[in-house]
Formats: C-alpha cells, sequence, structure tokens
C-alpha cells in the first residue's frame, strides 16, 4: 500500500497550485507556477486512477458477498479482472512517484569521438553522431553543430554539438561511454572482421542560474584556426583555447571565422562539463543511489556492441541484443535500446527504496 499521506500532500500540492494560478500573479511567477503543475498533473491523475481502482475493489468485494448468486458471480468476475490489473496500476504510480533528476529537462551537449581504430573509428563516430541526430528528429528536438574534427576519409575525429527539446537529457543519459562496433572495412580486401570504438559523452546543459564562472578563474588563449593538414582555415587569430584553472577543463573552439562567436560557443561546452562534474561529485557521495542506476556514466565503460555480420546491436550492462542494427542506426529503433534502459533504471531505483525502507 501506498503511503497515503504523501498522496494526500500531492493532491493539495496541485489544488494549491491551481487555486494560485487563478489569482492575478505577475508573468513570470505564473510561469513558474504553470510548470511546476505541468510536473505533478500527470502524478496526480495517476494517484485518481489508483485511488478509483481501490474504491472499485471495496465495492466489487461487498457485492461479491451478496446474498443474490447472480450478482456475486458477475462481481467475482470483475474483481478478478481489477486484481490483476490493480498491481500495473500501483506501479505505474511508484514510477512516478521516484525522485526526479533535476536535469532530465534540461538540453544536452552531445560529444562523440572517434577511439581506437583510425580511419574505422572515425566512420564510425559519423554513424553515431548521425544515429542520435536522426533519432533527435524524430523527437522534434533541434541539433546544433558546435565544433567538429573529420575524419581522414570520413565521418569524425571528433563532433560536438547541441540537443535541444524536451527531455533530451532523460532520453539519452545513458549513451555515456564507449561504443564498439565489429565490421569488415571497405577497405580490407581480405574480409577479415576490424572492431573499432567511439567514445560518447552526454552532458547536461545548465540553465544560466545552475552554474556560475568567474571570469579570474578562466585562462583563454586565442590562435589561428586550423584545418585537415594543418592548413590555415583563415588569417586572423579566431580561434579560441579556453582553460577553468581550478579544474583543469580545456575546451577549443574554432568553427566560426568570429572569434567572439568561438568563445560563446567554447563557453557554452564549458559551462556543461563543469556542471556535469559537479554532478559526478554529487553522485559519488551517494554511493548507494549510483549502484542503483544503469551504469555508472563512466566515460572508458564500454556499454554497447554494435556487430555488422551478425546484424545485431547489444547493451552489456542490461544484457539486451536487438538484431536490428540498420534500424538502430537509422534512430528509429534507438527508442527500444532507450525504452529498456530507462525500464532498468525505474526498477533498480525501485528495489533501492524498498530496500532503504
Amino acid at each position: 500500500m501506498l503511503p497515503v499521506e504523501r498522496l494526500d500532500a500531492i493532491i493539495a500540492r496541485a489544488e494549491a497550485l491551481q487555486e494560485e494560478m487563478n489569482a492575478e500573479l505577475p508573468p513570470e511567477r505564473f510561469v513558474e507556477l504553470s510548470k511546476e503543475y505541468a510536473e505533478i498533473d500527470p502524478l496526480v491523475a495517476a494517484i485518481k486512477t489508483y485511488r478509483a481502482a481501490l474504491a472499485e475493489r471495496e465495492e466489487l468485494a461487498s457485492l461479491f458477498a451478496d446474498d443474490d448468486a447472480e450478482m456475486a458471480e458477475l462481481a467475482g468476475t470483475e474483481l478478478a479482472d481489477l486484481e490483476a490489473r490493480l498491481p500495473e496500476i500501483e506501479h505505474a504510480l511508484e514510477i512516478l512517484l521516484l525522485p526526479r533528476d533535476a536535469a532530465d529537462d534540461l538540453n544536452i551537449i552531445l560529444e562523440v569521438r572517434a577511439g581506437t581504430g583510425g580511419d574505422e573509428a572515425a566512420l564510425f563516430a559519423g554513424d553515431l553522431f548521425r544515429m542520435y541526430q536522426r533519432y533527435g528528429e524524430l523527437q522534434g528536438w533541434k541539433c546544433e553543430l558546435i565544433n567538429q574534427s573529420e575524419g581522414d576519409v570520413g565521418g569524425y575525429k571528433e563532433v560536438v554539438a547541441a540537443m535541444r527539446g524536451k527531455g533530451a537529457f532523460a532520453a539519452l543519459k545513458f549513451e555515456s561511454g564507449v561504443h564498439r562496433v565489429q565490421r569488415v572495412p571497405e577497405t580490407e580486401s581480405g574480409g577479415r572482421i576490424h572492431t573499432s570504438a567511439a567514445t560518447v559523452a552526454v552532458l547536461p546543459e545548465p540553465e544560466d542560474v545552475d552554474i556560475k564562472i568567474e571570469e579570474k578563474d578562466l585562462r583563454i588563449d586565442v590562435f589561428r584556426a586550423s584545418g585537415p593538414g594543418g592548413q590555415s582555415v583563415n588569417t586572423t587569430d579566431s580561434a579560441v583555447r579556453i582553460t577553468h584553472l581550478p579544474t583543469g577543463i580545456t575546451v577549443s573552439q574554432q568553427d566560426e571565422k568570429s572569434q567572439h562567436k568561438n568563445r560563446a560557443r567554447a563557453m557554452q561546452v564549458l559551462r556543461a562539463r563543469l556542471f556535469e562534474a559537479e554532478r559526478e561529485r554529487a553522485d559519488s557521495a551517494r554511493a548507494a543511489d549510483r549502484k542503483s542506476q544503469v551504469g555508472s556514466g563512466d566515460r572508458s565503460e564500454r556499454i554497447r556492441t554494435y556487430n555488422f555480420p551478425q546484424g545485431r546491436v547489444t547493451d552489456h550492462r542490461i544484457n539486451l541484443t536487438l538484431h536490428k542494427l540498420e534500424k538502430v542506426l537509422a534512430g528509429d529503433g534507438l527508442s527500444e535500446v532507450i525504452d529498456a534502459l530507462t525500464r532498468e533504471d525505474q526498477t533498480r531505483r525501485l528495489a533501492a527504496v524498498d530496500e532503504a525502507e
């Protein structure tokens, strides 16, 4: 049985929000309350569904005990059906009651880098980046390229992009780690399977109020941008390298011709990396909570293998194998992997709550 006091408090808060929103309010306060109400409304609906089911069960139980045999039989059938559905209703409510990750609604900075495997790794990094781009398009997100270093034969040595849309971090936060590919490169005349890797980092992009950076903590270097092979891209010192002195985190940006734009984009990535570093420190301080999550978020952890000869994708953290590699890489099949990871995370977190109680 779920805690009655907590459910009552949620209903009361929703009613208080509605009442306050009906009053004369400054626009910014109304927006703030509307956002909170939008978050709590699905929970209120689930509570009402759960309580209606409990009330119906009680009513059917009384009818089942009725002297009228026909009425009792009918009530018994409906009661059995409701008892079968009740655990699912309760589980859905338990999921909504889990503490939310405050970063779930944030936009993200997506970083994909080629790892071991040379040209093949760069091609694979390109495949992964396009997979996330297409997945984002299907969600209605916007993707803005921030920085890229193309591979010698295609793909990317490194690519960084901002992805903006509802629930971006919630959907992709389990993608951080090492992705491995097994396939026969087009340049391989002997048909041998090569193994290459790429590293993915998904960083929540903080709001302006989430993290402050002091100017005195930054060292900013400007230099002339260069392209593949070292040739000059332009004749001005437009490229920017920003070093955050307290942490040693360094971000370089040279894609734009304007030094001002390069600095703004470098700061955008720096803020995301600092925000994620702070989140990681908080996570390590909550070791028990960390164990309840899917994967550690460690970028050195091998999380998934894409095997072309067998047409399969395997996520090693949850032992999930799908024989639909092309569909996953096309973006539309990635949701099946993401949904499975989310369910596993929810299951582990629920188990952790039960153990704590």
